[in-house]
């Protein structure tokens, strides 16, 4: 099991599930996003922090969608979410490459 973790890109998806699996689970509200209203014949349009569950069907319940005809993601909440779910991952798995590509110029 060490030896799994000793390549950066393993550590790279391992990092990469472990964040989105609780974005994608948890009504976590941290991304920008849009909710468009059906009111009448009146569509309102309202910015709001959305959660990626709730673009799989977890969350929220039927009765909170009552009157609700779309709701999107912003280009910054997409970006956000590409941060958080590549990004960070990204980042982790660079720090133990170079951690051990430094440990070996050591020796």
């Amino acid at each position: 099991m060490k030896q799994l973790f000793q390549k950066p890109i393993y550590i790279f998806l391992f990092a990469m599930f472990c964040v989105a699996i609780p974005l994608c689970i948890f009504p976590i509200n941290l991304f920008q996003g849009e909710i468009v209203y059906l009111n009448g014949l009146v569509e309102v349009t309202e910015q709001a922090p959305l959660s990626l569950s709730y673009f799989f069907g977890l969350g929220y319940n039927e009765v909170d969608m009552l009157g609700i005809k779309e709701f999107y993601l912003l280009p910054s909440g997409i970006l956000t979410a590409v941060i958080f779910i590549f990004g960070i991952p990204a980042l982790i798995a660079y720090r133990i490459y170079l951690k051990q590509h430094a440990a070996s110029k050591d020796k």
